[in-house]
């Protein structure tokens, strides 16, 4: 449970150790009880007038330091947002990553965003969402537009389609469908496991985070939550009005670890890129497209050279579309 330092907003050193702050932002009580958000923020130095907000994939957190290094070296003040169920979020009581409708989320992405606009005065704000994470800014981002809040949205291989059979993204999505009316805590999947055994030390990767907050198998999944999922799903499919610039960036190759485990390395095995790429259009007027060559789900943790060019599109992205904190942008010139 919160305290009452933390129910008032207060920041306090984060699981990552020093020049990292976190604070829990109170939510409305669901059927499950409390529930909170928590932001995490990258030590503020320079007083940059822009910002950052990062928003993790399902079963994740933020724990990529590195990316908000790259932000900071770019000169952007960094922030990234635990969701509701998740992470630094998950209370004891609550059914893990759990939610019924991706609106849901508003009320943690609008407080973040108030926070980090109205309190720690910041004039330019990108949003970057992963998987998961890039549906559901892109939905809000949608719902808010207009109102000035969001500057430049970043998704990094964003979650637009279950990476399933035709069969299954129809007839098995109207399954879905009725049984999280019923039942929405019914068990209806599960993750495989190569890919967080790819990616974390103890199996020999690159990356350390805790395995309670994104273990390898995930967490079971429950047709409430996927029945969110394919509603925001189809939303999408049917076209957004995004009104900010938009980068979408992925993989350029997609594999499955069971058939081919070779090339985990260096395809994503979580999602089809080519649902990513084909939907892309989707979102708005000015979106522009990446594709990494040997880029996996979650770029940013990607082995080099693949993790080096994504943040360089990124850094060439952002040079050309991103506002300063004058309102004027650094376009690309041929």
């Amino acid at each position: 449970m919160t305290t009452t330092a933390e129910q008032q907003g207060t920041y306090r050193e984060d699981v990552l150790g020093p020049g990292y702050e976190a604070r829990t932002l109170p939510l409305r009580r669901d059927d499950e009880g409390d529930v909170v958000a928590t932001l995490v923020r990258r030590r503020v130095s320079g007083g940059s007038r822009r910002a950052v907000l990062y928003v993790h994939g399902f079963v994740d957190y933020f724990f990529q330091t590195h990316l908000a290094d790259a932000w900071h070296d770019a000169g952007f003040d960094f922030y990234a947002l635990d969701l509701r169920k998740y992470g630094r979020s998950l209370l004891e009581h609550q059914t893990p990553n759990y939610i019924t409708s991706l609106e849901d989320y508003d009320e943690e992405l609008d407080e973040a965003t108030r926070i980090i606009r109205e309190d720690e005065r910041h004039e330019v704000l990108v949003v970057m969402g992963h998987s998961t994470g890039g549906l559901v800014t892109s939905l809000w981002a949608h719902r808010r537009r207009g109102q000035g809040i969001v500057d430049a949205l970043v998704l990094n291989s964003p979650w637009f389609d279950l990476n399933a059979s035709l069969f299954q993204r129809t007839v098995g999505t109207a399954a879905v469908h009725r049984l999280g009316t019923l039942r929405p805590r019914a068990v209806v999947g599960k993750l495989g496991t190569a890919y967080g055994r790819y990616l974390h030390r103890e199996g020999g990767g690159e990356w350390d985070y805790d395995l309670a907050w994104k273990p390898h198998g995930g967490f079971p999944v429950v047709a409430g939550w996927l029945r969110a999922i394919r509603r925001g799903h189809a939303e999408l499919n049917r076209g957004l009005a995004i009104d900010c610039p938009v980068l979408v960036a992925c993989s350029d190759a997609t594999s499955d670890p069971a058939k081919e485990p070779g090339r985990i390395s260096s395809t994503d095995v979580v999602l089809d890129v080519a649902h990513i790429a084909g939907r892309a259009p989707r979102l708005g007027r000015l979106v522009t497209l990446v594709r990494i060559a040997g880029g996996i789900h979650d770029l940013a943790l990607s082995p080099e050279p693949a993790r080096s060019a994504f943040f360089s599109e990124l850094a060439r992205w952002q040079e050309a579309y991103v506002p300063d904190a004058d309102g004027e942008a650094d376009r690309l010139t041929a």
